[in-house]
Formats: C-alpha cells, sequence, structure tokens
C-alpha cells in the first residue's frame, strides 16, 4: 500500500485529514504563490496545489502525494491571508452583507507512476451584515490572522454567514475531503479498507 503525504503543514488541513484514519505524514513543499499575471483564482489553486504535491515527489518516490491550495476571491479580487488586524479588519468589512468564492485546488500525485488527480473546488459564503463592533470582536476572540477570508468557518466565524454553499464543507477549510476520497479510492487507498 503506498504511503499517503501530505504537502502542508497546515494543523487545520491535518485534522481534517487525520479523520480519514488513514496513516500519513505532513511535509512542507517549496513553491513559489505567486499569481502569474492575469491568472484566474480557479487556475491559480489548482497549479499551486499541483506544484505543491509535485514538489516533494523526488523525497517521496513512492508515496501519494496530497497538495492543497485556496483563495478566497470577492468583488472579483483574490484575498489572501489578512496576517494583520487592520487588514482582517478590511476583509471582513468589504465581505459585510456580500457574497465570498472559495476555490480550493486539490491535487493528488502518484509519485511512483507520475499520475496526478487535479480539481478546482468552490465553495460560496453568503455573509450578513456585520457591524464594525462585531467584526472587532470576532477578530478579537478568534484571531483570524492566517485564514484566508478573515474567518475560521470551524470555529466562531460560522456566526458571520447567512448562508453556505458547496458541496463539501470542509472545503472551507482548506481540504475537501469528498473530493478527496473519490481521488484515493481511483488511486487504490479506499479509507474504508
Amino acid at each position: 500500500m503506498p504511503q499517503l503525504v501530505l504537502a502542508s503543514t497546515s494543523p487545520w488541513r491535518k485534522e481534517l485529514l487525520t479523520t480519514l484514519g488513514i496513516p500519513f505524514i505532513t511535509a512542507a513543499p517549496e513553491v513559489d504563490e505567486t499569481p502569474l499575471p492575469a491568472e484566474l483564482a480557479e487556475d491559480l489553486v489548482v497549479r499551486l496545489a499541483l506544484a505543491k504535491a509535485q514538489a516533494l515527489a523526488d523525497a517521496y518516490p513512492h508515496h501519494l502525494i496530497i497538495g492543497s491550495d485556496q483563495v478566497c476571491v470577492l468583488n472579483d479580487t483574490i484575498c489572501g491571508k489578512p496576517h494583520s488586524v487592520e487588514r482582517a479588519h478590511q476583509q471582513l468589512r468589504a465581505a459585510s452583507g456580500n457574497s465570498v468564492m472559495f476555490y480550493t485546488g486539490l491535487a493528488l500525485y502518484d509519485s511512483a507512476q507520475r499520475q496526478q488527480q487535479v480539481i478546482c473546488e468552490p465553495f460560496r459564503v453568503d455573509f450578513r451584515p456585520l457591524s464594525d463592533r462585531e467584526i472587532v470582536n470576532y477578530i478579537t476572540r478568534e484571531q483570524p490572522l492566517q485564514c484566508a477570508g478573515s474567518f475560521k468557518s470551524e470555529g466562531l466565524g460560522i456566526t458571520l454567514f447567512e448562508r453556505l454553499s458547496g458541496r463539501d464543507p470542509n472545503t472551507l477549510v482548506g481540504l475537501p475531503l469528498i473530493a478527496l476520497c473519490t481521488m484515493l479510492r481511483a488511486a487504490g487507498l479506499d479509507p474504508l479498507r
């Protein structure tokens, strides 16, 4: 049975993958995440997810390697991780009362066979109107400075929303498990076996 590698150091992705009960290891891929000129969000996340998985192929030559990348898009603009309280406040103020699209690229790379499966999983988040006080309180309590879109849907971030629309809520955390399970089964690794 091939060994599974998660090409990420994200504690959230690691926690999600753990739920499948398949032994795996994590490793940090070295990938330049700079968007190409005029690159669409969907193309960016697919390219980066595959690049992250393939970046570890030499170190893990007989493995199934999972790569993932995520961006959020508001008003046709890619919003990254805020990294600061001020930027988180700006992102949440802009999202207030609006819809935000999340695109998560997912790749499964079989380094022994040099075969790849890659998808882009969309997910829509409709924010309710938020007051400045709610935004400040949310940021203070949850500190979502390392999260695309400035929220954690698996935590208090759920209080910010009116509606969530997509195939798999795990997509918001950065690892669409439904799609991943399909890919794993196609590669011969069934989580239920």
